[in-house]
């Protein structure tokens, strides 16, 4: 016993410390992938229920209703899951406090519902199996696992909420044994956790089903039904029947028949005749005709004065409520179709009187982007502004400089000038002849030119002769032919070409003396690229007759297919004598057309149907790129969906050209789902265009985000920004009738961004509100088709054509390998790299993946995306006809010898299309050569061995470093050893993908210190580095002993002593011997060469420096500042931005050739790479997410292949990742309370201006992307009717439509809902007021309380159910308390009174619907499709009372006696509605307040991190990471400052005149205010958030009220620094006391509560909140001081 309880003890303390996150389990972590559901964590869930009667009534039909109704919600949301339930489980399901003597009847119900799913999903969902085994250690089950291919469980973890003595579902039932009940809770964890242990160790993660959130409808937490003594009897014997095999047929049968008619009876339906006389005869023996049917019709029955009209809300003191009036000219039409009773007057609570008798006529404050209401600025702040922009400009242009064209050029600005419409301009006539005549005119024109200029690349060529180096001077004479202007490419390219083919030739004959071990992989790669040259010299300007013979003689010297060179009539001799020796030279070993699949694929011609456009300068679109111009040329909208790399960069830059041209008014927007995307499309824009206008606070380009601007957002013509900032753009009453008229373009880039929980009904309601065309564009979509249906049909409602434009093909190809890192290694610097070998094949450890081996689970199918390079072509085709048979052959016209001599790209995707689509079909067949086929192509994974060693380059004379272990499964062990591998292949820069930000950082630590250490070792140790040493030594004392003969006493004759000194000769003497002085640039103390992956070519020292200066200003932490040095850079959200800024811009000139990033850079960024790395697993490592972060491998204009590897990531889940499909787009419930008033204030302010009138005529006519056909716009329409009952209900919208009182604080909180409606009805009910009465004798309660409440608005994080096991322990240790404290009671009242309103308002919207729309009755199962009942109530049984019909709840649930009038809550309205209503429960206004509405407890963290300030605590007893510390802390101090703001606006109190949209959280504003500082102090490029220049119209500034229009200046959008922002706030409540002073001076009169009353709480109300958020953000700076 001692034994079992001290592994229990283990157990439980392994649980506790097993690290959880909360995701999106189908849009971050499964999307399509195959999970389990295992079925008693299930049916605990669903048994739980405080609504299943599975005792007095033994309502089995509820109960498979309730499992169903689970089912489908993961349905719904496209999850792809089988269901398992084990023997050993079997007694799992039984809810809490169950007695023994009454558990037969839950085994019985479980039995049940396992056959029933079993027998019945086949035919409706046949893709979810459900299997039963005997425990997880079941040789079945491992097999099982094996051949499902399942990614992850989802079970229960025996948890509960509240502990058993605190449990009041158990104290109500007196007698009860605690302990033992206890004990059945321990056993019932223990078994469950067991499970989770043992499937972790098979490899596999683990979901609870306890807790679940769904996406848009969360389920909460289930209670225990009573217990009933009768039927546990009947269950013993039933179970035991259904179970024995000896009657399985007679038994099932007629159980099932008995079972099918009994669960007829309540809903009052008819019995077969055949079953009346035995039904009756049964009924008396079991007393069902007694007590029994008493219990079961004696509940909720209505009478008659009960039945409630269809618009009444219930009743409140006795009174019904109907629905408010209510009429608007704009949304009336839409309303039309909804038919309800209205009330002629509302009778609100005395209390709402007191409050709002003096504000209720406010009207929103919003005043965005108002010219007319602007302060003008001061003449500092208009030259602080312009500095600030100077300073931006000054960072822009370096950030631009760092970025590429398609040729790899920097980017130079175009001047664009206004013109006529933009048309596609023609080629002249002629096409190649036309290009003929003209480059025989410039020959005739320059013969002069053309001697001159071989004369001088003679020159260039005897100092390229000179190198030692082959492949130095390979690329040197690449790098001269790229920088040579066109005219002189005219008379040079064939010759250039030809000398790099000379020069190619002679290394491949060296190495074709080296043994095959030695020279193999490259001696390949050199004949390889070879065959790329000579293939694309027939395209050389320049070509002689002379190079075409010499390369016709090397071509069949090495036996290479002959290009095809046409006839050339110009010959000249060769400036230089070639050396081919080709009886020294190997020919190909193998057929050419093979040659060509194994070595050439990279290098083949990537033409798609390629051609010149005059439209397109600096390459030849593909057909589909022209089809996107013309589309844009009509001005019709585009989506566009295809891969990273395949061109659809320009798609945008050529639309914003266009708006530039037309004029000076139009305006396009960009927009970018994050910020680092938005500053690099900006610093593009700068980079590619320039234009002149005639009118100030004009210019090309914006950027703005919430936390900073760029430019005048209002005054541009390119607007780059974020969703939320367009949407609050778009819905800005101010906005309306000037700028919003003028978009006529919005680009929606990453578009696949809708399917984000948090952030994708933004990007929905954009798509809904847009008034122009737009520019959708993705490379990862999973249902492209039907996502395109949706866009088509909202462009067609807003009057635009659309069309859907597809590429599939990448430019470069990616090629994947698996990295297994050597036991040992050794480092003694980095290896030199290999020449001209792609790819990473044949290096130590790393094992090439085939995409066909990924396939080994054929009941994902193959992704349409698989895509197959030559190679994988090649080795497909070999191994499918090994493997062949009579039935399943491979056709001769697969064979590649059918393919074209010189095989292009097109003819490989030909060939791959038609070997994928014979895969496909052997797929599919039971006994096809599929599988042999896989494992063939799985081989190379199976056989690959660990390394035992691997040491880097050993320098002769010098220590060698000891080889140390390498542990396979340490990220921080592994990483370097992996990096030497890719920098001797020449696979750098790449990019390591961790989605751990503490990792990254780790990582980066760990190598520099690495590096340093082997570097010391090297210096300790280098007889070489020791004498460069005592070179520099003396050199530095020899220049001491020179230096002084430097001065006046060295002037030359004929110098006066008022020269300076030596002349400018001398000068350039010194200046002479110091460059050629090997110590002259060198520094003991730099990163020696091989110990650091920078590339010091690629970024002038200047630049470094600027940089490192600013860094340093930033008080970045010296390994940071130190890895950059050594050319590693870290990049995730945590970091610094003018730090990421620097990485990114060093990472895209070279100079950085490592960045360890999370998935910052994944998404859209432009941070090509020749490698990507994923560094290590994560559940955020999905395969869209692996398919984002991948497409950065393989620069265009750079690389010709990319490479991708797995790094301490198993091999199940990298062909999971390659096999699995993109997650289908799923949309959201657009129509948001909150949105519903932001509509209003738009139409109120704008005075029904055409913009908002159209756009919510658009929003509320088209269709859904989640909720889409005729049905769904009606449950649109009602919805938007009650939100509009719910917002005049309280008091947020007039009858009339007009936004009231706190609708501004309302809307501004728009991203907190449903928070923000929580916070409103505290404020109308008087909380706040009576709270903050004491704020000046008892501050630190009154805080203390306010943060309580704020805690359980805001920032809610449910904690995990096993939390409570493990609390008392934590707490003791941590200054934490955990467990936020229970909300004040008055508080909590008030919101219970809300959510209690706001549930009759919702269900009187389901009585509307149901009443108008619904006329079918609700008797079908969810999933498995049954049909229960019959149609004829009259012909049931009259000895069975049967329970009223239902309207608006389900009859499934009212089975076990519950009826339309006893909803408990929103939550139980939502998950218990009737079929064919849509209901969110995250759409309706409301909070579960715990514990009377909830079991489970927020998470303390805020209101901890307000106590303690600790940042460590957080971490260790919250459960925060620390990564996430910082963003969870700025959202609450965002806010924060919007409440105090908007309290100001509300009462119009003096300097504060901050506009909404210049808001940010603590963090963000104390790292602009650090920004401010080196602007203002003359350092730095530039701040990261500024302000608008001087003549810019984006401020926004409150009108004050007379009487204190004298009261000082306004305050500065953004104060100075910290210090500041504290001064001014104290400021402002100076002055809100002086004007509380002036009240004072007023007439006193009034009555109950006056007036001036009211302003008083308002104002002590404003300081309240001010001083809370200045003591929250004092501890926010300090944590991060």
């Amino acid at each position: 016993m001692a034994d079992k309880a001290e592994k229990q003890s283990e157990l439980m303390d392994w649980y506790g410390k097993l690290p959880a996150r909360r995701v999106d389990l189908v849009g971050d972590y499964a999307g399509q992938e195959l999970f389990i559901v295992e079925g008693d964590g299930l049916l605990l869930r669903c048994f739980d229920d405080p609504k299943l009667d599975l005792v007095d009534g033994f309502q089995l039909l509820h109960a498979a209703y309730a499992v169903e109704q689970f089912l489908q919600g993961l349905i719904q949301r496209k999850s792809n899951f089988h269901i398992v339930f084990f023997d050993i489980h079997h007694d799992l399901c039984i809810p809490r406090g169950s007695p023994s003597a009454l558990k037969s009847q839950y085994l019985l119900a479980r039995a049940i519902i396992i056959r029933h799913l079993a027998v019945h999903l086949p035919s409706t969902h046949p893709a979810i199996r459900v299997h039963t085994f005997s425990s997880t250690l079941e040789p079945a089950f491992q097999e099982y696992l094996k051949a499902s291919g399942a990614y992850f469980v989802m079970t229960h973890d025996g948890a509960n909420p509240l502990p058993v003595d605190k449990d009041p579902r158990l104290s109500e039932r007196p007698g009860l044994n605690l302990d033992s009940i206890e004990k059945q809770e321990l056993q019932r964890r223990t078994k469950f956790r067991t499970t989770i242990l043992d499937l972790i160790n098979l490899g596999y993660n683990i979901a609870l089903i306890d807790g679940l959130e769904w996406m848009d409808t969360k389920v909460g937490i289930t209670s225990f039904p009573r217990l009933h003594g009768f039927i546990g009897e009947f269950a013993k014997v039933a179970k035991g029947l259904l179970q024995n095999p000896e009657w399985e047929d007679t038994c099932r049968r007629l159980l099932a028949t008995i079972w099918s008619e009994l669960n007829k009876f309540p809903a009052g339906q008819f019995l077969s005749d055949g079953l009346q006389e035995e039904l009756e005869t049964f009924a008396r023996i079991i007393s069902i005709q007694g007590e029994l049917a008493d219990k079961l019709t004696k509940r909720s029955k209505p009478t008659e004065s009960e039945e409630t009209s269809s618009a009444e809300l219930g009743s409140v003191d006795g009174k019904k409520l109907y629905i408010l009036p209510f009429s608007h000219s704009v949304f009336d039409k839409h309303l039309k179709p909804i038919t309800v009773s209205l009330q002629n007057s509302k009778d609100p609570s005395s209390r709402s009187m007191k409050v709002f008798q003096e504000v209720s006529h406010w009207h929103n404050a919003k005043r965005r982007l108002d010219p007319k209401a602007s302060q003008p600025l001061s003449t500092w702040d208009q030259k602080r502004a312009m500095r600030r922009n100077q300073f931006f400009m000054a960072e822009m242009a370096g950030y631009a400089a760092s970025l590429t064209g398609v040729t790899g050029k920097t980017l130079e600005p175009e001047l664009i000038t206004v013109s006529e419409e933009a048309k596609p301009m023609k080629l002249p006539k002629g096409g190649s002849s036309a290009r003929a005549m003209i480059d025989a005119n410039k020959a005739s024109k320059g013969g002069g030119k053309a001697d001159k200029t071989l004369a001088a690349w003679k020159t260039v060529r005897i100092n390229l002769d000179a190198e030692r180096s082959l492949q130095s001077r390979f690329r040197k004479t690449k790098s001269y032919l790229r920088d040579l202007p066109d005219e002189k490419k005219d008379v040079l390219q064939a010759e250039v070409e030809y000398y790099m083919i000379c020069t190619l030739l002679k290394m491949y004959r060296i190495l074709s003396k080296q043994s095959e071990m030695e020279s193999g992989a490259q001696a390949d790669g050199v004949i390889a690229l070879i065959f790329n040259m000579i293939r694309e010299l027939p395209n050389a300007r320049g070509l002689t007759k002379t190079i075409v013979s010499q390369v016709n003689t090397i071509i069949r010297a090495l036996k290479l297919p002959d290009p095809g060179f046409s006839l050339v009539d110009n010959d000249r001799k060769l400036s230089f004598e070639a050396d081919l020796r080709l009886g020294e030279i190997q020919a190909i070993a193998s057929a050419h057309r093979e040659f060509q699949l194994l070595h050439c694929g990279p290098y083949m011609d990537r033409n798609l149907d390629s051609a010149p456009d005059a439209r397109v300068k600096s390459f030849n679109p593909d057909g589909w790129q022209r089809k996107v111009l013309d589309e844009l040329d009509a001005e019709r909208s585009i989506f566009v969906v295809a891969p990273t790399s395949a061109g659809k960069t320009f798609i945008s830059f050529y639309a914003m050209e266009r708006i530039l041209r037309k004029n000076d008014d139009s305006v396009l927007v960009y927009v970018a789902p994050t910020k680092a995307l938005v500053n690099q499309i900006g610093a593009e824009i700068q980079a590619r265009f320039k234009k002149n206008y005639r009118h100030a606070g004009n210019s090309v380009w914006a950027i703005h985000t919430r936390d900073y601007r760029i430019n005048n957002p209002s005054g541009c013509q390119i607007l780059v920004t974020v969703p939320h900032i367009l949407q609050i753009m778009l819905l800005s009453p101010s906005n309306a009738k000037s700028w919003s008229k003028k978009i006529k373009c919005i680009i929606f880039d990453e578009i696949h961004c809708i399917g984000q929980a948090e952030d994708g009904v933004v990007w929905e309601q954009l798509l809904l509100l847009a008034p122009c065309p737009i520019i959708a564009l993705s490379a990862t979509i999973g249902n492209p088709s039907q996502f395109n249906s949706w866009l088509t049909s909202t462009q067609r409602s807003s009057g635009f054509d659309l069309s859907m434009i597809t590429h599939q093909h990448r430019y470069s190809d990616l090629r994947k390998f698996i990295y297994n890192p050597p036991a040992e290694f050794a480092f003694n610097g980095l290896p030199e790299p290999s020449f001209a070998t792609l790819g990473l094949d044949g290096l130590q450890g790393l094992t090439y993946v085939h995409p066909v081996a990924s396939l080994v689970n054929k009941s994902r199918g193959m992704p349409q995306d698989l895509s197959l390079e030559a190679r994988d072509c090649l080795l497909l085709w070999q191994s499918m006809c090994k493997y062949q048979t009579d039935d399943y052959s491979v056709s001769e016209d697969l064979n590649p010898d059918r393919l074209p001599q010189v095989i292009r790209k097109v003819d490989i995707i030909e060939w791959e299309n038609k070997l994928k689509t014979l895969l496909k079909s052997w797929m599919v067949e039971e006994g096809s050569p599929f599988d042999k086929i896989v494992a063939e192509l799985s081989k190379p994974i199976e056989k690959a061995e660990r390394p035992k060693s691997y040491r880097t380059r050993v320098e002769e004379g010098s220590v060698t470093t000891k080889a140390t272990a390498v542990d396979a499964d340490d990220l921080y062990s592994s990483t370097l050893p992996l990096l030497c591998q890719l920098q001797s292949r020449g696979a750098l820069p790449a990019i390591l993908f961790n989605y751990d930000r503490s990792k990254c950082e780790g990582i980066c630590r760990t190598i520099m210190k690495q590096l340093k250490d082997a570097e010391n070792a090297f210096k300790a140790s280098s007889p070489a580095w020791k004498a460069k040493i005592r070179g520099y030594e003396q050199y530095l004392k020899d220049k001491s002993k020179h230096n002084p003969t430097k001065g006046p006493a060295m002037k030359k004759k004929g110098k006066t002593n008022d020269d300076e000194g030596t002349s400018k000769a001398d000068k350039m003497q010194d200046a002479a011997s110091e460059e050629v002085n090997p110590y002259a640039n060198f520094d003991p103390d730099a990163a020696v060469d091989g110990f650091h992956f920078a590339n010091i070519a690629k970024a002038e020292a200047k630049e470094l420096a600027a940089i490192h200066k600013e860094l340093i200003r930033r008080d970045l932490p010296a390994w940071l500042m130190e890895s950059l040095t050594r050319g590693i850079g870290v990049h995730h959200a945590g970091m610094n931005r003018k730090y990421r800024q620097a990485v990114e811009m060093l990472f895209r000139k070279g100079f950085l050739r490592v960045v360890i990033a999370t998935g910052t850079l994944a998404l859209g960024i432009n941070m090509p790479c020749a490698t990507v790395v994923f560094s290590g697993d994560s559940v955020f490592l999905t395969a869209l997410n692996f398919r984002q972060a991948a497409g950065r491998a393989g620069r265009r204009g750079f690389d010709l292949l990319g490479n991708v590897v797995f790094q301490n990531i198993t091999t199940a889940k990298v062909c999971r990742l390659l096999s699995s499909r993109l997650p289908d787009l799923t949309g959201h419930f657009p129509v948001t309370t909150t949105l519903v008033l932001r509509l209003f204030t738009l139409l109120h302010e704008s005075g029904n201006s055409k913009f908002a009138v159209d756009a919510i005529n658009s929003l509320l006519s088209q269709p859904r992307l989640y909720l889409d056909g005729p049905a769904f716009k009606d449950q649109v329409l009602h919805h938007l009717r009650f939100s509009i009952e719910y917002l005049r209900r309280h008091d947020l919208l007039s009858a009339e439509g007009v936004p009231l009182n706190f609708a501004g604080l309302t809307s501004h909180l728009y991203y907190t809902e449903n928070s923000s409606f929580a916070l409103n009805a505290l404020i109308k009910e008087g909380y706040f007021h009576e709270l903050c009465s004491d704020i000046e004798t008892a501050e630190s309660r009154v805080l203390r309380d306010l943060m309580i409440v704020m805690a359980h608005l805001f920032g809610r994080r449910p904690c995990r159910h096993s939390d409570q096991e493990y609390i008392e322990e934590i707490v003791k240790r941590s200054p934490s308390v955990v467990f936020l404290p229970q909300l004040p009671k008055a508080a909590a009242r008030i919101l219970q009174q809300h959510n209690q309103q706001t549930l009759r308002i919702f269900s009187t919207y389901v009585r509307t619907f149901v009443d108008q729309h619904i006329d079918s009755p609700d008797r079908v199962l969810p999933v498995t499709g049954l049909s229960v009942g019959g149609n004829n109530d009259a012909l049931a049984p009259s000895f069975l009372k049967s329970l009223p019909s239902t309207k608006i709840r389900s009859p499934f649930v009212a089975l076990s006696g519950h009826g339309d009038d006893d909803f408990s809550s929103i939550a139980d309205l939502c998950r218990t509605v009737r079929s064919g209503v849509f209901l969110e429960e995250n759409v309706i206004p409301h909070l579960d307040i715990y514990p009377d509405e909830t079991e489970t407890p927020l998470n303390a963290y805020l209101y901890d991190f307000y106590m303690h300030g600790d940042v460590d605590a957080l971490e260790r007893a919250n459960g925060v990471r620390k990564s996430d510390v910082w963003f969870l802390l700025n959202d609450f101090s965002l806010v924060l400052a919007t409440i105090q703001t908007s309290l100001a606006h509300f009462m119009k109190i003096p300097d504060t005149a901050t506009d909404m949209e210049d808001l940010v959280g603590g963090g963000d504003e104390g790292n602009t205010k650090d920004e401010d500082q080196f602007v203002d102090s003359g350092y730095g490029s530039t701040a990261s958030s500024v302000s608008d220049g001087p003549a810019s119209n984006t401020a926004s500034t409150f009108i004050l009220p007379d009487r204190s229009s004298a009261k000082g200046k306004g305050k500065k959008k953004v104060e100075e620094s910290w210090e500041e922002a504290a001064d001014a706030d104290a400021q402002a409540e100076e002055d809100a006391a002086a004007w509380d002073q002036d009240d004072s001076e007023d007439d006193d009169e009034g009555g109950p509560q006056t007036a001036k009353e009211l302003e008083q709480g308002f104002l002590r109300i404003y300081r309240s909140f001010s001083r809370l958020k200045e003591e929250f953000d004092r501890k926010f700076r300090a944590m991060f001081a």
